[in-house]
């Protein structure tokens, strides 16, 4: 089989909308962990001519200007025209900035850093953007624990990427009985697929599961969950993550003081982190079992050691209320909200576009593309895993039915290019695409509220635990079994 040609990562527009692109292109924004804007100085920008007139600039000169803040459609349209701007729009230079500008200056030099010597001498940033844009597949390893020190199985808890550690805490076992332990493994530079768990002796917060743990610069944020009475809980702890090299982190975990007003008590809500430094909470299960429908926002400022929850108005449309959904920032004041179960016990599938920015935040239901034919959308499933990935898509894996029915399957959903350019949003009815993806190795199996995060890079994503299918007993109900096996998935890129 012949690979794919240049003009098939894309397809191909008119001659005519290249000027039109020039005119609304403005660079995505910064992707999770970076502190750049779109308007900030990187290696990335394109040069400056502040000091020359265009009047008197070689065309080529121009023309990488311009290049440089194109949409990657348009740059192939434009290499189409002749032979002299194939050359030009076929520059590395060119399209290494196009992947800092559009995955953000963090991610890649974190993509970088986890080649080899040969995959960096090998690189072509033009065919790296084409694997990305075109991922089809993924490679899954169950990883091994070198001295039989683990933690023990579990679902419904947090697992976080922090300074190149793992960090475990919390959730339910068997028994129907919470978790109050946090473990940590280091899995960065160096790693070779055999880890070692270590127990972290941090004490607080009290046990429970069906919170959230968010990741907020190199501390965690974590808010909510249900202990083993069933009692929810609203309190919020920040934990400071001390890394000392491979050898050894702690984490010191305090109570965050957020003045008189916090969201009601909940757990099985769902929770991002803002560019902002801002944590965003949606849903859950309150106090008499109800699902919400609520959305707020916690604002962290003085190193962390103050914050205020704000709630943010519900506006119409918005999502039903819901519990066991995924809630998943992809740059700027942008996140994508996708499945759970309704107030009905209904699980969903619908995908809705949150913009927290501006005066307004304002929900937008995005439709699926309309090429799409039955059986290359998901199902709709309550306890799954959202991820952001390499190349700002979210990478959703698991979960189960209204019939407790778990699933394996990996899906892509493509929104990158509702927050690339501004001029595509929420003033017009955006359209969606699934992309379901091959796995091999070893596939994670059937499973649903399990851990899921993914390193720097986006390269790589973490799963640990989950319930899953098991043997049915006479003391069990649908054979439900915690697991405690943790996985790593790659996303497949032939460099």
């Amino acid at each position: 089989m012949n690979p794919p040609t240049e003009t098939e990562l894309l397809p191909p527009l008119p001659t005519t909308a290249t000027a039109k692109s020039l005119k609304r292109a403005r660079p995505m924004a910064s992707a999770p962990g970076s502190k750049t804007s779109p308007s900030s100085p990187s290696s990335s920008s394109p040069p400056s001519y502040h000091s020359t007139s265009v009047s008197h600039m070689d065309h080529d000169h121009l023309f990488s200007i311009i290049l440089h803040l194109l949409p990657p459609e348009s740059i192939l349209s434009f290499s189409m025209t002749c032979r002299r701007f194939r050359s030009l729009a076929s520059s590395d230079s060119l399209w290494e900035s196009i992947c800092r500008r559009d995955w953000d200056r963090s991610v890649v030099d974190a993509l970088l850093a986890s080649f080899s010597a040969h995959e960096r001498r090998a690189l072509s940033w033009k065919r790296l953007y084409r694997q990305v844009s075109q991922l089809g597949s993924l490679s899954c390893r169950r990883l091994s624990c070198k001295d039989g020190v683990f933690p023990k199985p579990r679902a419904s808890h947090s697992l976080n990427f922090v300074s190149d550690w793992l960090v475990l805490f919390g959730g339910g076992c068997e028994g129907g009985r919470h978790l109050d332990d946090t473990w940590v493994a280091y899995v960065g530079n160096g790693f070779n697929r055999v880890l070692s768990w270590q127990h972290v002796n941090s004490g607080i917060p009290s046990g429970r599961f069906g919170q959230t743990c968010t990741l907020v610069g190199d501390s965690l944020v974590l808010f909510g969950g249900i202990n083993d009475s069933g009692v929810r809980l609203n309190d919020a702890w920040v934990g400071r993550v001390l890394c000392e090299g491979t050898l050894e982190l702690k984490i010191s975990w305090r109570l965050l003081d957020v003045g008189p007003i916090a969201p009601p008590p909940r757990g099985a809500h769902a929770a991002c982190c803002t560019g902002d430094r801002r944590v965003v909470i949606h849903g859950g299960i309150g106090l008499d079992g109800q699902r919400l429908s609520d959305t707020w926002h916690l604002d962290l400022s003085d190193d962390l050691r103050t914050a205020r929850w704000h709630r943010i108005p519900n506006v119409r449309p918005s999502p039903l209320p819901r519990s066991g959904h995924s809630l998943t920032w992809i740059g700027g004041t942008w996140m994508v909200l996708f499945g759970g179960r309704g107030p009905r016990y209904e699980v969903l599938n619908d995908v809705w576009l949150f913009d927290i920015g501006g005066d307004h935040p304002e929900w937008k239901e995005l439709k699926y593309d309309a090429s799409n034919v039955p059986g290359e959308i998901p199902l709709p499933r309550v306890g799954h895993s959202a991820t952001l990935i390499l190349g700002g898509r979210v990478l959703i894996y698991g979960g189960e039915d209204s019939q407790r029915h778990r699933k394996d399957d990996f899906w892509l959903l493509d929104v990158s290019s509702l927050v690339r350019f501004r001029s595509v949003g929420l003033k017009k009815t955006s359209r969606i695409a699934w992309k379901k993806l091959r796995v091999e190795g070893q596939c994670p199996g059937y499973r649903s509220f399990h851990g899921a995060c993914t390193d720097r890079s986006g390269r790589y994503v973490y799963m640990f635990g989950g319930m899953v299918d098991g043997v049915v007993h006479a003391a069990e109900a649908y054979g439900l079994r915690f697991d405690g096996e943790l996985y790593q998935v790659e996303l497949v890129l032939q460099l």
